[in-house]
């Protein structure tokens, strides 16, 4: 069966028709020579969103981080984040290929941002022995620990503990605008504090590809040499960037997200033998031990039944709400699942 109900990701979002219609008439240039029109724009728009002075458009949200890496680190320095980080769970030890750091890593709990306390802890001073910590890495909204939407109080804590060592803070914003709306917080207030964030334009907010990366000025300049380096120096990209202009108009409605997303997990979580926490996001987590069925097993079994989903742990399984998806499908959704568990 087709999955028509595909709660894998927030990534498997079609662009609208408003989308397509963008990036047919895009005006276009070459992006390396900075000659494109609609990115020169959206990173204009996303610098201003994000507080930032400047913003460079990057292909996924894995170079923006790693191009953020590199840039504020230097080689043999360690990157103190959290244990269960994007950074550094799911993005192939870029750290270590890319950029030849040390990992540190800080178990945060349910929260997925290391205390001050654990901050200053986790530092590490240069001396003839040690490496020294050349960069904290934060996450908001955390994916793996089940879209959890960061307050600003958390962050600011998190960035002044670094900051007063002299260390920079970059945070991993793939889903920043979930966290904006779930905390009814502007984005830039909860990144006032950091010196980087990257944020995803290809989630929730729909576009079909591309995330950017903000700073300072020489941040972004010195971001733009290693997005060369890396093969990310685009040509005519106005054809991606400008649906990405029409994602920055998508944040109000990634409230219906979440709202399916609690629907979701109230309805699994009435099922027998599964158990889901309410969620923060669009990011539902569900327990499935007490049903006996492993996830390697369970995703399989919704997938015959036409509803994506991913394995997160041998009894974890993760549905992500996505612009795809209505109160409908959740509830169909549910149902499918039921006979799985029935």
């Amino acid at each position: 069966m087709d999955l028509d109900i595909d709660l894998r990701s927030d990534t498997v979002t079609k662009p609208s028709d408003a989308m397509r219609e963008a990036a047919a008439n895009a005006e276009v240039g070459d992006d390396v020579y900075r000659d494109d029109p609609a990115v020169n724009e959206l990173e204009r728009r996303a610098a201003e969103a994000v507080g930032m002075e400047d913003a460079l458009y990057v292909p996924s949200g894995t170079m923006g981080n790693q191009i953020a890496v590199r840039v504020h680190t230097e080689r043999g320095n360690e990157l103190l984040l959290d244990a269960e980080a994007h950074i550094y769970r799911w993005e192939l030890a870029g750290v270590a290929q890319l950029s030849e750091l040390q990992t540190r890593t800080v178990e945060t709990g349910e929260r997925g941002v290391p205390t001050a306390e654990q901050v200053r802890s986790g530092l590490v001073d240069e001396d003839l022995h040690r490496p020294g910590t050349g960069l904290l890495a934060l996450e908001n909204t955390h994916n793996y620990r089940g879209g959890t939407a960061i307050p600003k109080a958390r962050i600011d804590e998190a960035a002044e503990a670094a900051h007063e060592a002299g260390v920079p803070v970059h945070v991993d914003g793939a889903r920043l605008f979930n966290a904006a709306v779930a905390l009814d917080t502007p984005a830039s207030e909860l990144v006032v504090d950091v010196d980087s964030v990257m944020f995803c334009l290809s989630k929730g907010l729909g576009a079909p590809v591309g995330s950017i990366l903000a700073g300072s000025e020489a941040f972004v300049e010195e971001a733009r040499r290693v997005r060369k380096l890396l093969g990310g120096g685009m040509r005519q990209a106005g054809m991606i960037a400008a649906p990405g202009l029409l994602a920055l108009d998508n944040v109000d409605r990634l409230a219906e997200d979440h709202a399916n997303a609690a629907r979701l997990a109230a309805g699994l979580d009435a099922l027998p033998g599964l158990a889901a926490d309410d969620p923060d996001t669009n990011i539902v987590v569900v327990d499935t031990s007490e049903a006996g069925v492993p996830a390697d097993e369970f995703v399989p079994a919704c997938k015959e039944r036409g509803v994506g989903a991913v394995a997160f742990d041998d009894y974890v399984v993760r549905f992500t709400t996505n612009l795809g998806v209505d109160a409908d499908d959740v509830d169909e959704a549910i149902d499918r699942v039921a006979e799985i568990v029935a």
